[in-house]
């Protein structure tokens, strides 16, 4: 490899460094374009609660998280994995430690500190960055040796490459960066395009009355469980927490089914998840409980007495169960333990934390190139695949960021 060679990476996120990284690092001239006026912006956003890096569960079950694309993923995560994510942190100085939940952070939990090193690491081996470039989808097919349209600060811009690396995200949160306008682009030339969906979203169809969303949209659902079956016998349960919003409901809990759940809708108008408010107790415990004598309390003081249960969690059964309903203690322990929540419309695709869809992966070879247009490598969200949070996402993203590095190289070797 010669530094003849010259890549062109388009788009600033962690899939895009990372091919950059690696192409660098293998003597290529790197030159990275983001329309943004810097880059890492939707990775600086995520980092604000603290950057989750990747997960420290044994690595079968990290790549189950990747359902039906695990057997693509695979062989780019056992290359750059969450072994790999962690000694990669290590060498920009960055140590990093496994919280409770098994997710990996940096120890002072924060995004810009890594963002500028990894920069400093890329500039000092190279890599030129071209900031306010957006790229002119709909010009000339970027193929090896074609040129490259951007619109500027300075006017419009043509640029050479013997090689491109797509890294453009999905289509959530436009306003980053990402706004998915690569897709019509793409399907025109013959590249195969999986509809871009929203994905760990939130959702809307609980059916909130005016008063319960005026009193609790914002308020957590604390130490709660979920459970639903779609219609073609798949199971997801799981304790955590969400919140209530006007018109539905969001959060971690929330986005961890959220796959089965905007597939449901999609398939069948609605789907119905059950809520059970009390997931360390019994359903024989919490009958128990709502049937003992009360005596001349209210049932809201004997609900909150016995079982805990007041604020939004008393406020959701109201809502589900009419006023006779609350007086059959059957029927309220049964419903405490199941309260069914009816959703029918995913959020907005660009208010989601990530997309599913994209550049279909029988589009493209083992290399991540494109087959209908030589010497163009796909990574990131822009490859049809989803996973929940929680290191998830970030892993994948920079592990196809190498792999599409990795082939382009030995495309440019051929």
């Amino acid at each position: 490899m010669t530094l003849s060679h010259t890549v062109a990476v388009i788009g600033g996120g962690p899939a895009g460094l990372m091919a950059a990284e690696v192409l660098s690092a293998s003597g290529v001239q790197v030159h990275v374009y983001d329309a943004m006026p810097s880059v890492g912006r939707k990775f600086l956003l995520a980092g604000r609660g603290g950057l989750n890096l990747t997960h420290s569960e044994p690595f079968d079950i990290f790549m189950s998280r990747f359902g039906d694309r695990r057997a693509q993923l695979e062989p780019m995560l056992t290359h750059f994995g969450p072994e790999q994510v962690r000694q990669w942190a290590a060498g920009l100085g960055i140590e990093t430690f496994v919280g409770t939940s098994g997710r990996v952070f940096p120890t002072d939990m924060k995004a810009a500190p890594l963002l500028r090193a990894w920069l400093q690491r890329l500039r000092a081996a190279g890599v030129q960055f071209h900031m306010r470039h957006r790229w002119l989808v709909g010009g000339d097919a970027p193929i090896a040796a074609a040129s490259l349209r951007f619109a500027t600060p300075a006017g419009e811009a043509t640029v050479k490459a013997d090689a491109v690396v797509l890294a453009l995200g999905g289509a959530s949160w436009a306003r980053l960066g990402s706004d998915g306008a690569w897709a019509p682009w793409l399907q025109a030339r013959g590249v195969g395009v999986a509809p871009l969906l929203p994905a760990n979203c939130g959702f809307d169809g609980a059916g909130w009355s005016e008063h319960f969303s005026s009193r609790f949209a914002g308020q957590p659902f604390k130490s709660v469980a979920i459970s639903f079956t779609d219609s073609q016998g798949r199971r997801f349960t799981r304790k955590g927490e969400f919140v209530a919003t006007a018109t539905g409901i969001e959060g971690s809990l929330i986005y961890a089914a959220s796959a089965l759940l905007r597939d449901e809708i999609a398939a069948h108008g609605s789907a119905t998840l059950l809520l059970d408010l009390l997931p360390d107790r019994s359903a024989e415990q919490v009958l128990a409980a709502v049937t003992h004598p009360r005596g001349a309390r209210s049932l809201s003081s004997h609900l909150k007495s016995r079982l805990g249960l007041e604020g939004i969690k008393a406020g959701v059964l109201h809502e589900v169960l009419s006023r006779e309903a609350m007086q059959d203690p059957a029927q309220l322990a049964a419903t405490i333990k199941a309260v069914p929540l009816r959703l029918v419309a995913a959020r907005p695709i660009d208010e989601a934390i990530s997309t599913a869809g994209g550049v279909r992966f029988d589009a493209l070879d083992e290399g991540l190139m494109a087959t209908e247009l030589p010497g163009v490598f796909v990574a990131g969200e822009m490859l049809d695949w989803e996973a929940p949070t929680g290191g998830y996402l970030l892993t994948a993203s920079m592990a196809s960021g190498a792999a599409a590095a990795r082939g382009a190289i030995k495309q440019l070797s051929l």
